[in-house]
């Protein structure tokens, strides 16, 4: 029997814990404002999804069995997020009402696979919390549901976040390191994912 109360107070505290895709949803919404950036919040929750199912049916082991592929994918989708991170720290708040459009729902999809910490907390989550003999089908289902559930609440909670600090410092000397602060925050939490053995 899976525990589901110790289940979700695992994934709300990855889900809620700064990492890479809440530093992509709070910069976000410090660019574009809340609700025009609802369709990324979105494609991100769902985004999650493409990891959840392929490990749950067996993705882990036959990575597992080729460690090399493994590697070269972890630190390939850390170098993209870092890339990101370069891109962020660039970027200025959207004060002026220009014509420049949110990134939208296929935008979010691809956020969560490139995600180390995603990975990470997923594997988590079957290897500690689900008991051996629980039904592939049941376990993968469980976990997308609880992801899911934490991701409606919490992901918009972190764009909106962005939204109220771009309202504070928008054209003001402290909008740099806001940017560069949410920047380095994502790399940090890249490094800390990768370089701390894979656990979540």
């Amino acid at each position: 029997m899976i525990a589901f109360g110790p289940l979700l107070i695992f994934f709300a505290s990855q889900v809620g814990t700064p990492g890479p895709a809440n530093m992509a949803l709070m910069a976000t919404g410090a660019r574009f404002g809340l609700r025009p950036a609802l369709p990324f919040v979105a494609g991100v929750a769902v985004g999650k999804q493409f990891i959840i199912w392929p490990i749950g049916f067996g993705l882990m082991g036959v990575l597992s069995a080729y460690p090399l592929i493994f590697t070269t994918l972890k630190f390939a989708s850390a170098a993209y997020i870092i890339y990101l991170a370069w891109k962020v720290a660039n970027l200025r708040l959207n004060t002026d009402g220009a014509a420049e459009t949110a990134p939208g729902y296929a935008a979010g999809l691809i956020v969560h696979p490139l995600n180390p910490k995603a990975w990470a907390m997923i594997t988590a989550g079957f290897t500690n919390f689900v008991p051996l003999g629980t039904p592939t089908l049941q376990a993968t289902a469980v976990i997308a549901a609880c992801l899911f559930a934490c991701q409606l609440v919490l992901h918009p909670l972190w764009c909106w976040g962005g939204d109220r600090l771009a309202a504070t410092v928008a054209g003001k000397p402290a909008e740099r390191w806001l940017m560069w602060a949410l920047a380095a925050l994502t790399v940090l939490s890249v490094l800390f994912v990768l370089f701390q053995g894979g656990e979540a």
